[in-house]
C-alpha cells in the first residue's frame, strides 16, 4: 500500500527546513517497510523528484570488497566501483561524506554520465560496519552545501534506523 505524500514547494523554504521537511516524508515511508531494496528505491525517488538540479540519485551496495549498483533514479550507471575508486569508492573507504565541486578536478573520478558536474557521497554505516553509499550527482558546478551533507546524512541515518540491513 503506498502513501500519498504531501506536495511541497521546496524552492520557497531555507534547505535547514526543506530536509527537516524532507526526513518527515522519508520517516513516513520507512514507518511500515523494513525491507532494504524498498527503502532504499523510495528514498532514491523522493530525492530525485524533491532535490533541484540532480541528474542521478542512488545507492552504492559493499557487497564484498566492491560497490554494486543499487537501486537508483537517473540514467543507466556504472554497475561495480572499486573500494578507493572514484568519488564513491573514496568515500566508502574513509567511511565519510565527500561533497565535490567540480568532479572533473577529482583525482580517479569514474564519469558515468558525462552531464555531472558536482558530486555528494555519503556513507552508509551501521554499527561501525559500511553498507553502501547514497551517491548524488548534478550537472551544476558547486551545486551540494553543507546544509545538504547535514541533511543527507540525516536521511541515511533514518534509513538505517528504518531499515533490516
Amino acid at each position: 500500500m503506498s502513501e500519498q505524500l504531501p506536495d511541497i514547494d521546496y524552492t520557497e523554504v531555507s534547505r535547514r527546513v526543506f530536509y527537516e521537511l524532507l526526513s518527515k516524508q522519508a520517516q513516513s515511508l520507512f514507518e511500515n517497510e523494513r525491507d532494504a531494496i524498498a527503502n532504499m528505491a523510495n528514498l532514491s525517488a523522493l530525492l530525485y523528484e524533491a532535490l533541484q538540479n540532480v541528474n542521478w540519485v542512488g545507492f552504492y551496495r559493499l557487497i564484498g570488497n566492491e560497490l554494486v549498483l543499487g537501486p537508483f533514479q537517473g540514467r543507466v550507471a556504472c554497475v561495480r566501483i572499486k573500494m578507493g575508486s572514484g568519488v564513491c569508492g573514496t568515500s566508502a573507504q574513509r567511511k565519510q561524506t565527500i561533497i565535490v565541486d567540480d568532479v572533473h578536478q577529482f583525482s580517479g573520478h569514474i564519469a558515468c554520465d558525462a552531464r555531472s558536474r558536482s558530486e555528494i557521497v555519503v556513507p552508509i554505516i551501521k554499527n561501525g560496519t559500511l553498507l553502501g553509499v547514497l551517491d548524488i550527482d548534478s550537472p551544476v558546478l558547486s551545486r551540494f552545501t553543507i546544509e545538504d551533507k547535514k541533511g543527507l546524512e540525516k536521511l541515511v541515518e533514518l534509513l538505517i534506523t528504518g531499515t533490516n540491513f
